[in-house]
């Protein structure tokens, strides 16, 4: 919480169970690029969604591109405050779900810790060819673990959370492939210019995996 800016690519693996019982993985990118206190800009490529989330420490945009044609809407909100401000206001107030968010929230919540029975130190491995510290917690609800790299540069690599007491005990992985400590970020980044043909809209629903849910002909 230290860094006053940086930016992040990362792969995101979610399990979810079918009704048969089946467990599938559905995968998706994300592009972080933030500048403490106060300016954010996230780009998630998923299955259905391509989307990005603005922040300019004002006005929070989400822009929902699709993947297709017929699905370019917008939806903004005001709300003034800092980055962990706006990724409550996605979490809360949208339906977003962003549980690797905390790794990048400047005021970690107290909670979290208090919620830990049990944690274990379980050594170094390698992720991504980088040498990493393995971490163990359990909670009352999910278990998580936590690969951070050893060294100066003390960075999340590897995220999982398993949800222990649903059906098939389905994961939350987060695989982070790059780190920019020192980025040189354009300051027109963070401001949203509605593109052609966009259509602004009062809410865009979520669905169950955290994905906007753009619907051909909403424009």
């Amino acid at each position: 919480d230290s860094l006053s800016a940086i930016s992040t690519n990362a792969d995101i693996d979610i399990e979810i169970v079918d009704f048969t019982g089946q467990i599938l993985q559905l995968s998706s990118a994300v592009t972080i690029i933030m500048q403490r206190p106060d300016k954010l800009y996230v780009q998630r490529l998923g299955a259905q969604t391509d989307a990005e989330f603005i922040f300019n420490g004002e006005v929070l945009t989400l822009h929902g591109k699709g993947r297709g044609k017929g699905k370019n809407v917008y939806m903004q909100m005001v709300r003034p405050g800092s980055i962990d401000d706006a990724m409550n206001t996605l979490e809360s107030e949208i339906g977003l779900d962003a549980p690797g968010a905390d790794l990048l929230l400047a005021n970690q919540d107290p909670s979290i810790a208090g919620d830990i029975t049990s944690s274990a130190y379980l050594g170094t491995v390698y992720v991504n060819g980088i040498e990493c510290h393995h971490l163990a917690f359990r909670a009352a609800e999910v278990d998580w673990q936590l690969w951070v790299q050893t060294g100066e540069t003390p960075l999340p690599m590897k995220y999982i959370i398993t949800t222990k007491w649903v059906a098939g005990a389905p994961q939350y992985s987060i695989r982070f492939r790059t780190w920019n400590t020192t980025p040189q970020i354009d300051p027109g980044q963070f401001t949203f210019t509605a593109p052609k043909g966009a259509e602004k809209v009062e809410a865009i629903p979520v669905n169950g995996i955290g994905e906007l849910m753009i619907e051909e002909g909403q424009q």
